[in-house]
């Protein structure tokens, strides 16, 4: 099952799954249905807010999130990127998941003072307790990928960032890299499929050297 497949990461994931021959069926949960199809795909057009049960399911990737810019408050940013986030992985668990993957960010903690951190760390929290035998928390840092292509807004001076980052690279903590999407994708379902039983966290260092 995959939630967000529509986002810069999730549509990598997606595409990963389609072609990966180990699986008979993806499910796809979102406002809105990918621009493809595929003899596997199926797809639920769903309200996050108010889920319903869902086919039996093995494993669960979540890519939702947002900006507070374009959620409009600091509540519906919250409503995206912590309360969506836990919905699909109780109803995914519900449905015999046991195994998640979650895209959160680079920063993430429950006790941070910035809130994007705080709401990220909340969400990690609280997915560790929902039972999966496997969490793979992926917290990439800036991500590279073009927005305009899948109708999303652009964010505010994060094409400046990405240049600068790019012409700095060698001087960079890995951590703080720019990270393509597919690595991302690539990194936090090699994961899931391998992880051993427990939580585990995807650095960006990590994820780019998959």
């Amino acid at each position: 099952m995959v939630a967000g497949a529509t986002g810069l990461v999730g549509r990598e994931i997606l595409a990963a799954l389609l072609a990966d021959k180990r699986y008979r069926a993806v499910h796809v949960l979102g406002r809105r249905a990918p621009p493809i199809t595929h003899p596997k795909l199926h797809v639920h057009t769903v309200d996050f807010a108010h889920l319903g049960e869902l086919p039996q399911v093995d494993e669960v990737y979540i890519g939702l999130g947002t900006t507070i810019k374009v959620a409009g408050s600091q509540s519906a940013f919250r409503a995206i990127d912590l309360n969506a986030v836990i919905a699909v992985a109780k109803v995914a668990h519900k449905a015999g998941a046991m195994r998640v993957g979650v895209i959160s960010a680079m920063g993430a903690n429950a006790k941070s003072s910035v809130f994007y951190n705080r709401v990220k760390g909340e969400m990690e929290e609280a997915l560790g307790q929902l039972g999966y035998t496997t969490v793979v928390i992926a917290r990439p840092s800036f991500i590279e990928g073009d927005r305009a292509a899948l109708d999303q807004p652009g964010r505010s001076g994060e094409g400046l960032a990405l240049m600068a980052m790019r012409a700095l690279r060698p001087l960079i903590p890995s951590n703080y890299r720019v990270i393509a999407a597919p690595q991302i994708a690539q990194a936090l379902l090699q994961a899931v499929q391998q992880a051993k039983p427990g939580i585990h966290t995807l650095l960006s260092g990590e994820m780019q050297s998959v």
